[in-house]
C-alpha cells in the first residue's frame, strides 16, 4: 500500500498536465524555416514549389556528404578507443576484494 500515494500523485499529474503549443513556423524563399515575422520570412501557410524543395535538398545533401563521412568515422573510432581502454577482464569480477578463496 506504501507504492499507491505516488502512483496516484503521478497519474493525477499526467491527468492534470496541460499540452503545451509550440508556435507555427515560416519558411524563407529559399525554403529553410524562418521564425514568422522576421525579415526574410514568408507569410504563415506559404510553402516552396516542389522543384525549389528538390533543389535544396540535393544541394544541402552535397555540402554535407563529407562532413558527415568524416563525423560518421570520428565517431566510431572515438567508439573503439573507448573500447581500448577498458580494463581486462579476468573473469572474477562477481567476487570482492574482501572475500576469500576456499580451498578444498
Amino acid at each position: 500500500m506504501k507504492m499507491a500515494a505516488p502512483v496516484a500523485a503521478l497519474v493525477f499529474t499526467w491527468l492534470a498536465a496541460s499540452a503545451a503549443m509550440a508556435a507555427p513556423s515560416c519558411f524563407d524563399r529559399q525554403g529553410d524555416t524562418a521564425r514568422c515575422g522576421t525579415a526574410g520570412a514568408m507569410p504563415l501557410g506559404w510553402t516552396p514549389p516542389p522543384e525549389q524543395v528538390r533543389a535544396h535538398a540535393a544541394a544541402m545533401d552535397s555540402e554535407l556528404g563529407v562532413g558527415r563521412t568524416v563525423g560518421l568515422i570520428c565517431v566510431i573510432g572515438g567508439l573503439f578507443a573507448l573500447f581500448a581502454l577498458l580494463p581486462d577482464f579476468d573473469g572474477g569480477w562477481d567476487r570482492q576484494e574482501d572475500d576469500r578463496e576456499r580451498r578444498g
